[in-house]
């Protein structure tokens, strides 16, 4: 399942995911910066949901109050939610 999440407050300004379960399969990054957009979405394949989560979400960059790993948490959840509500 292809999921678009409109980042909030990152370079970055959509990431898509693509879900197998609670499994990440598939993310893109738009925008943002090159090298760790390519990085994070290879380290995060093949991971739960919850482990994207725990592993991620809440990282902050530079003075935001998240960043674009933190954004992907928050994507990852709202696909599966979306996944699960049909």
């Amino acid at each position: 399942m292809g999921y678009k999440y409109r980042t909030k407050g990152t370079c970055s300004t959509m990431i898509e995911v693509e879900l197998e379960g609670n499994v990440v399969k598939n993310v893109v990054f738009t925008g943002g910066c090159n090298g760790n957009l390519k990085a994070i979405p290879k380290l995060v394949e093949g991971l739960t949901v919850e482990q994207v989560e725990q592993k991620i979400g809440g990282i902050t960059c530079g003075g935001k109050s998240t960043s674009c790993g933190d954004q992907l948490a928050k994507a990852c959840r709202a696909a599966y939610e979306a996944a699960l509500a049909g």
